[in-house]
């Protein structure tokens, strides 16, 4: 970019809001954790203080987060967050989790790193970019005791200096911004016991699938294909005996009809278990509605944004809705009513949520083979899914899928 493009860009006036939001985020984090460190220190001998220590190590949580937003103002490219999702609910989990994330204390160290050194490059930069140029511009404004012959050219010192200093405004703002994505971009590591889980879930995939193709396979060999060899020698039969009694053999056509009708209707019910044509021609929420329509129990669709998606990822969220909907007819004692509800209004990301009104459980689920399967569907699919249930509410199956943006 020439000299005279970037003074009539934006970005000067971005890099100096980057700047001065750095400053102000690194000044308010050194009172914050300064606070938290007396605190941690005097309640101490009550055991207590050791909150003030945990939420100093997960102030950098926080910092990073609003690191990541205000990154925004000078590099185009959103910076992914690191961190994985809980595998439980609550704050206790939480805590854990996240003292094991290895990108929790490379935050903490930039959270140091920007507290400490940081944010006062950034004050000296933002000081000499419209601090002292503003100063010597109102110059003619507030020095009462000096001629303008003197003010009013330091009010245009002032103007040369705040066009020059554009250009170091804008450099130290990329290099800040590039040391930032440095620390705070996700690494290899973060994604590994990710990765280890994804793959794990695929083989038990497989091994579903390959459990499932031998079904099929039995299922057609002993169902519709014995159908189809009997009806084969039925037809034969009947073609000899509308040669002998043509009546006869009209009423026997008529009668095998059925017999036909069944024969597809078995071949479609497998067809079913493999890919529902539903599914296929009009989408994720059409066929719940479908399927919705089958339960014993009332069943409330509630489809917000959800379009068209990848084979993959409406049959990951389709199968694990259906498993969820048997799950109530099994194990959600005295539900009535179960809603679901889609929302594809996130920018790269589909949500579902089944939710019913049986009994619940009382304390953690159980991972059954159910549950795992569900898991395993969502997480080959690259999602996450969790399972929650509280006595005399119900039970709550939530999770999301990401799904490529065009």
């Amino acid at each position: 970019m020439r000299p005279t493009d970037l003074l009539r860009s934006p970005w000067p006036w971005r890099s100096l809001a980057y700047l001065t939001g750095g400053a102000v985020l690194g000044f308010a984090t050194i009172l914050t954790i300064a606070g938290l460190l007396t605190v941690g220190l005097v309640l101490t001998v009550v055991v207590v203080g050791i909150a003030g220590y945990l939420a100093t190590v997960l102030s950098g949580v926080a910092v990073a987060r609003l690191e990541r937003w205000r990154l925004r103002l000078v590099d185009d490219d959103p910076l992914p967050d690191p961190h994985g999702r809980p595998p439980r609910p609550g704050l206790y989990a939480w805590v854990l989790f996240r003292l094991r994330e290895q990108s929790t204390w490379r935050e903490l160290g930039y959270t140091m790193l920007s507290a400490l050194v940081l944010c006062w490059g950034d004050a000296l930069v933002v000081a000499g970019a419209a601090v002292v140029p503003l100063y010597l511009i109102s110059a003619p404004l507030y020095v009462r005791d000096s001629p303008l012959t003197v003010t009013v050219p330091l009010a245009f010192v002032g103007v040369l200096l705040a066009v020059i200093m554009a250009y170091p405004v804008t450099a130290w703002a990329g290099a800040r911004a590039a040391m930032a994505r440095a620390i705070l971009a996700p690494r290899l590591d973060d994604t590994g016991t990710k990765l280890v889980e994804v793959t794990r879930s695929r083989a038990r995939l497989v091994d579903a699938f390959e459990l499932e193709r031998r079904r099929i396979e039995r299922d057609l060999h002993d169902g519709a294909q014995q159908r189809l060899v009997a009806l084969r020698i039925e037809l034969e039969l009947a073609e000899e005996l509308v040669r002998k009694d043509p009546a006869r053999g009209a009423d026997r056509l008529h009668e095998l009809e059925r017999t036909v009708d069944e024969a597809l209707e078995e071949v479609r019910s497998l067809a079913h278990g493999v890919y529902p044509p539903v599914l296929a021609d009009q989408g994720l929420a059409e066929a719940l509605r479908a399927a919705a329509q089958k339960s014993p129990v009332h069943v409330h669709i509630a489809a917000e944004a959800v379009r068209r998606y990848t084979p993959e990822i409406e049959s990951a969220v389709y199968f694990c809705i259906l498993e969820a909907l048997q799950n109530v007819l099994k194990h959600a004692e005295g539900a009535r009513n179960v809603s679901v509800s889609l929302d594809g209004r996130g920018r790269a990301e589909l949500r579902f949520v089944v939710r019913d009104d049986g009994a619940g459980v009382a304390g953690d689920i159980v991972a059954g083979t159910g549950i795992t399967n569900m898991n395993d569907r969502i997480a080959a699919a690259g999602g996450v899914m969790d399972v929650t249930t509280t006595v005399h509410v119900g039970t709550t199956v939530s999770g999301y899928v990401p799904t490529p943006t065009h």
